[in-house]
């Protein structure tokens, strides 16, 4: 068979390898080793080109390795180990290279892997994605005709942080998860820290912003392309199995000048120190696909007040406890003042408070549980909370958040609306999200990641927040579109269990069947399209109208 060069060129080194593979397979398998190794650097850290190649090929032999231990059968296992042996006898092959003189290297040397300093802004390998599935490399759109089709099938963008859930996400997709990583977000949208990719009928793979950017008035329509040139939202489905950082986001004006600010000091967009990563505001919108709980909002200052004076009396002054006692003592004084906001003065002597009094907050709070329960009983859920973030964030201020932000419980396909400037953290449950197409996060406690207290008391607004639940008519008349101010979006629930129901996209949009599946049939007629769970659509602008059956539900993002 003819022999077929393959020059490769990643991390600055560049090597030349003949083999009898066909160059279509060889383009393919090139793409992904390129992304999975680009993606690697980008989680790491990592600079040097040495150790990110270490480090991929770590995580890939760590997939073979746990891909062969959940193989149920020998025979499996022996086809892997084959495939092992193979790989490396064609590497050798290829590069003309002894395996006995590599090994005889590595053995006369010291192995070692460099151990990681606990900097909670690096990834560890832990963390990485080694089960994400492979998305492909950008392409010019302009190398390929778009059809004006009725919709076009999504592939999203997953993201691993370590409050997820490593079963979630996988099982709406319907994915196994062999490596045990949290999948904590999917994203569906444009925003290119996670653009979503359209297929195309010839099977090509194109990312979705390209699409969009080829004729942004027939897939957005005249009115949102003038206005923002691009999709305006960005849709989410979350998997808070552990709780989300406290936070609030920034509005128009003081993201604007955030981002221009920052990138005047030369922070880079994917710096852990990077409070604004794009020029957008970003209110949000969260519909329960589970059970979901979340604190949002200031309770009002005599609510807050109430619980903070019952701790304060079951702690006590205690020698270990004086530097707490007088801590809280201050806040409740802030929450009292006269001639200034009390919840910024509340905020900013939280943020404030001494090392000494962080320090015992967490074991005071543990310690005075069973009491607090049985001489407070009526907050009892605070306690709880303020106990439970105790075991996960100890010398964290965030631990008392449950005293002053509202606890909201959402039941499936209630709806929560957070405007920009309001101070609100996720606690448990699963559930879609959606949003102006940002990435801005100002947080304030309860995470490891980067704090900018300065910055998020820029961007809060401090005042009461009752949060309102947004409640779908039951039964529910097959849409319903919840409401709220935002102007960028609007989120809609379809549910059927068996009558058709008429969808037409006036906006684009995007739809996702997130229980049963949907039967799509157009208004040209054609083959019927089935969406299963976990499966998502890109509907153009265009007024044309989509006809679901089957039994099913599924949320729906559009302008």
């Amino acid at each position: 068979m003819q022999k077929t060069d393959l020059r490769i060129d990643i991390l600055g080194t560049s090597i030349s390898i003949s083999t009898d593979e066909k160059p279509e397979y060889l383009d393919t398998l090139l793409s992904k080793y390129r992304w999975a190794v680009e993606s690697v650097q980008r989680l790491s850290g990592l600079t040097n080109p040495l150790k990110v190649a270490i480090l991929t090929g770590f995580l890939l032999c760590d997939d073979l390795e746990k891909l062969k231990a959940s193989s149920g059968d020998k025979k499996s296992s022996l086809e892997l180990e084959q495939l092992t042996s193979q790989m490396i006898l064609r590497l050798d092959e290829a590069l003309g290279e002894s395996a006995s003189e590599t090994t005889k290297d590595a053995a006369s040397g010291d192995a070692s892997i460099e151990s990681v300093e606990d900097d909670p802004h690096k990834t560890h390998v832990a963390d990485l994605p080694a089960d994400d599935k492979p998305v492909d490399p950008p392409v010019d759109s302009s190398l390929f005709p778009i059809p004006h089709s009725a919709f076009f099938t999504l592939q999203n963008t997953v993201k691993n942080y370590q409050w997820g859930s490593p079963e979630w996400i996988p099982r709406l997709l319907g994915e196994e998860n062999i490596s045990r990583i949290p999948y904590a977000e999917l994203w569906m949208g444009s925003h290119p820290a996670g653009a979503s990719s359209v297929t195309l009928p010839d099977g090509t793979a194109i990312p979705l912003p390209q699409i969009i950017e080829r004729d942004p008035e027939t897939f957005l329509g005249e009115q949102t392309a003038k206005q923002f040139g691009k999709l305006p939202f960005l849709f989410k489905v979350l998997a808070v199995a552990k709780p989300l950082s406290i936070q609030a986001h920034p509005n128009k004006t003081q993201a604007e000048k955030g981002f221009q600010r920052e990138n005047e000091r030369g922070i880079s967009l994917d710096a852990p120190n990077r409070n604004y990563r794009d020029a957008n505001h970003k209110p949000e919108l969260i519909a329960a696909m589970t059970p979901l709980a979340a604190l949002c909002g200031f309770r009002k200052p005599s609510e807050i007040i109430n619980r903070l004076s019952g701790l304060c009396k079951i702690i006590g002054p205690a020698d270990s406890t004086l530097a707490l006692s007088v801590a809280l003592e201050s806040l409740i004084a802030a929450l009292s003042a006269v001639h200034e906001n009390p919840f910024k003065a509340f905020l900013s002597t939280l943020f404030s408070m001494g090392m000494q009094a962080k320090s015992t907050l967490a074991p005071a709070i543990k310690a005075a549980l069973p009491a607090l329960e049985r001489e407070l009983p009526h907050y009892k859920d605070e306690w709880h909370l303020c106990a439970y973030f105790a075991a996960l964030h100890s010398g964290d201020t965030g631990i008392l958040s449950p005293l002053y932000l509202n606890l909201v419980e959402l039941s499936p396909n209630e709806a929560l609306y957070i405007p920009s400037g309001v101070l609100h953290a996720y606690i448990h449950g699963m559930g879609v999200e959606l949003m102006a197409d940002s990435d801005n996060v100002l947080r304030g406690g309860l995470t490891s990641k980067y704090i900018d207290t300065g910055e998020l008391l820029k961007v809060l607004t401090f005042e009461e927040y009752e949060p309102e639940i947004i409640t779908a008519p039951k039964p529910l008349l097959k849409k319903f579109s919840y409401p709220c101010p935002a102007t960028d979006f609007t989120l809609s629930l379809l549910q059927s269990s068996g009558d058709p129901i008429a969808y037409t996209a006036e906006e684009a949009s995007i739809v996702l069947v997130t229980e049963g599946s949907a039967v799509i049939q157009t208004e040209e007629g054609g083959e019927d399209v089935t969406l299963t769970r976990g499966s998502s659509i890109f509907v153009p602008h265009g007024n044309k109208t989509l006809l679901f059956s089957g039994t099913f539900t599924a949320f729906a993002a559009s302008r």
